[in-house]
């Protein structure tokens, strides 16, 4: 008998080991391939934030005067790049040449003198020499570029710098002076209309649910439904967004307006649980000490519920906005799909969002927007790092345990 007690007991402690054991292996997995992942968006998209930028020198005495009043800034450039190779003749050389520098590389040669008059301009790289200098890619080259490529590097005229155009401009064909600012315009935009609508929504639902109605079948089927429509694919969402505000109720198309109010309906069911959570973990003698000194079920409300709930409230909302701000599926229903360069000026203006940014360019064959994507990636998933570190930052400083 001692025996067979001894051997069910080695047999526990053997099931118990490889149970840690394999719950180790588990977390290490996870952790390895959340590592991965996130090495390979970094090692992907750092090159983002970094620009090449190659110095002419533009010797105003050899412009023509001409050049100079009209602001042909383009000519003056072209000029410029010519005089690096001056033997060059052809069509197809020239051409070649002038394609190393970037479309906007006139606007920046015009703010750049508006400033100060120099012999030395610093100017945008095409994206081809920028995936050159970054990356050593060179399939996209001309023997010509990849000759004055070296001969720039050995007089330190072409250099690598931070790329603060990814932050100031928007959406571009170009790789080299593509941006984020528009799509990140757009993503507040709409987190400031679902907010508006889904926050005051979901909280007094949620007081009523909890301390105001009766519990019976309808209200059983009210929980029900709204914890069914937190697990309800995100898609689904955009199709009712598509019918209700697009074909029925006719507003803009592409609009901030439009992506939030399709977006509240998505976060709407998880505010409203998030708070409920909140409101049922507040001790039920502050219930009844406040009704026993007379205070209406209002006043229990206003001046103890709500102020204890706050900072579950705002942990469930800011979980909420982290959620709806990488969704997708719902705003390309919506037509948020569209080609965007302009900042939106108001909530009517056609605007795209960040997670749609993504999926854009993501979808473009040139190499140049790979970094793109992933340097979008990472700046999405730095906004949504802080939102969850406020949440518990909130949570911690105001939480209380009873």
């Amino acid at each position: 008998m001692n025996k067979t007690k001894i051997n069910n007991l080695l047999k526990r402690h053997q099931k118990e080991k490889r149970f840690i054991f394999f719950g180790k292996l588990a977390v290490f997995m996870s952790v390895s391939f959340l590592i991965f992942l996130l090495s390979t968006i970094i090692f992907k998209g750092y090159g983002a934030f970094l620009k090449t930028k190659i110095a002419l020198e533009i010797d105003s005495t050899k412009i023509s005067e001409q050049d100079w009043q009209n602001h042909n800034y383009r000519t003056i450039i072209n000029q410029s790049l010519k005089n690096l190779k001056p033997e060059l003749s052809s069509l197809e050389d020239l051409n070649s040449l002038y394609l190393m520098v970037s479309k906007i590389s006139n606007l920046e040669l015009k703010n750049q003198i508006s400033r100060n008059k120099k012999q030395i301009y610093w100017l945008t790289a095409s994206s081809a020499v920028d995936m050159f200098i970054k990356y050593n890619q060179d399939e996209n080259l001309t023997p010509l570029q990849s000759d004055l490529i070296k001969k720039l590097q050995t007089t330190n005229q072409i250099k690598i710098f931070f790329n603060w155009d990814f932050f100031k401009f928007g959406d571009s064909r170009s790789p080299e002076i593509a941006g984020i600012k528009t799509s990140f315009v757009g993503s507040v935009l709409v987190m400031l209309i679902f907010l508006i609508f889904a926050f005051p929504i979901g909280v007094m639902c949620a007081f009523y649910l909890e301390e105001f109605a009766k519990k019976n079948r309808l209200t059983d089927i009210i929980e029900i439904s709204i914890n069914n429509l937190a697990g309800i694919p995100s898609i689904i969402y955009g199709l009712l967004g598509l019918t209700l505000y697009l074909q029925i109720m006719h507003l803009p198309r592409s609009s901030s307006l439009v992506g939030g109010l399709t977006l509240f309906m998505l976060v709407l069911p998880v505010i409203i649980i998030a708070t409920r959570n909140t409101i049922r973990t507040i001790p039920n003698t502050i219930r009844d000490g406040a009704l026993a000194i007379g205070a209406s079920k209002m006043q229990l409300i206003w001046h103890h519920l709500l102020p204890l709930s706050i900072p579950g409230i705002m942990t469930g909302t800011i979980l909420a906005i982290s959620r709806a701000i990488g969704e997708t599926a719902p705003l390309l229903m919506i037509g948020m799909v569209a080609f965007i360069a302009d900042v939106p000026q108001g909530f009517f203006d056609p605007s795209s969002a960040l997670a749609v940014q993504i999926y854009l360019w993501s979808d473009l064959p040139e190499s140049g927007f790979v970094e793109k994507t992933s340097g979008a990636i990472l700046s999405l998933l730095v906004f949504l790092i802080l939102l969850n570190y406020t949440a518990i930052i909130l949570r911690k400083k105001f939480e209380r345990k009873w």
